[in-house]
């Protein structure tokens, strides 16, 4: 028998007379998902985590009993969410310990609106790295059965690509969803601050301004001030409400805002003019905001017109003389 290159061939270890054996792939899998289920079914892998031992002591109440509690919802179909929730949390923990930043993932989940939930956003970036993984070996499995045989090398390389990327796709998306969020609080904070100032024009104080405008806008920056104002209800004053929604976002027009409203409450100075030129100066940044994207746009669409229009323009000039030279010759 020769023996295996380096190079090793990936088709050649997975065929049995040159077709693939599908039937020993789908025993191994069934093999390893029992082998799965009785590790997950062994009394040390059920053992209660300190938390458990300690929440009967610490709770204010007596708990009460399991029969009246709601079921979990199931996670994942046939109930393999539950089954896989711990290793995934094990190894969102350890993707956390190899990338850090915690603190980074907690404030881009605060911008984009979404619970403050590292452990949950460390899973996902798991499962998308996992489905990265199988993205790549189908890949390279298909690489494979064209071409007859691939490097051994070249499969392993694909599957950690496809792994790294899916765990920094996830904290791309999240990074995405923050950034979208504060775009459409910038394209409704205008209207939001005319509107306040038209309410303290009125007659209304700060407080009666915002619930007016609360009552009567949706979106995103309506909603950051329904929490404000929820937190004002609950015993924090005003300002210290409002300076929570300058610290959940990235904005310095929110922050501009922010400033003001806090001002006029603790000093009795004039709002109305001061929110009218807030959102006149938002305004004015978004004109220029459109402008510098307008400039790139204009250089993005010369792309096509010369690496597309202009070579098909140059060879329909060019092609009948170099037909007639060819024909002469």
């Amino acid at each position: 028998m020769k023996p295996l290159s380096p190079a090793v061939d990936v088709a050649r270890l997975v065929s049995v007379d040159g077709g693939w054996s599908w039937a020993g792939a789908t025993a191994g899998l069934l093999l390893a998902a029992g082998l799965a289920l009785v590790v997950a079914g062994m009394p040390a892998s059920r053992r209660p985590t300190l938390d458990d031992r300690l929440e009967p002591y610490l709770r204010d109440t007596p708990r009460p009993s399991s029969l009246l509690a709601r079921p979990a919802p199931v996670r994942g179909p046939f109930g393999f969410g539950d089954l896989l929730a711990p290793y995934l949390t094990r190894l969102g923990a350890v993707v956390g310990r190899a990338l850090g930043g915690a603190a980074s993932v907690a404030r881009r989940q605060q911008r984009a609106g979404q619970p403050v939930d590292v452990e949950q956003f460390r899973a996902e970036q798991v499962g998308f790295g996992a489905a990265g993984a199988v993205a790549g070996l189908l890949l390279t499995t298909a690489v494979a059965v064209a071409q007859r045989g691939l490097p051994l090398p070249l499969l392993v390389g694909t599957v950690v690509v496809g792994t790294l990327g899916g765990i920094t796709g996830r904290d791309y998306a999240l990074s995405r969803a923050a950034s979208r969020r504060e775009a459409r609080m910038l394209t409704e904070f205008p209207t939001v601050a005319e509107l306040l100032a038209l309410a303290v024009s009125a007659g209304e104080g700060a407080v009666g301004a915002l619930e007016r405008v609360c009552r009567l806008s949706h979106g995103e920056l309506a909603g950051e001030l329904r929490r404000c104002l929820a937190d004002a209800r609950a015993g924090a004053n005003l300002p210290t409400a409002l300076q929570g929604l300058a610290d959940r976002t990235g904005l310095i027009s929110l922050a501009r805002f922010v400033d003001g409203i806090v001002v006029a409450v603790e000093r009795g100075t004039p709002l109305a003019e001061v929110l009218r030129a807030q959102a006149q100066d938002v305004r004015e940044d978004g004109r220029r905001t459109l402008l510098e994207q307008g400039g790139r746009k204009e250089i993005y669409m010369m792309v096509p017109i010369v690496f597309l229009t202009l070579p098909v323009t140059v060879l329909f000039a060019l092609y009948p003389g170099l037909r007639l030279l060819h024909l002469e010759l």
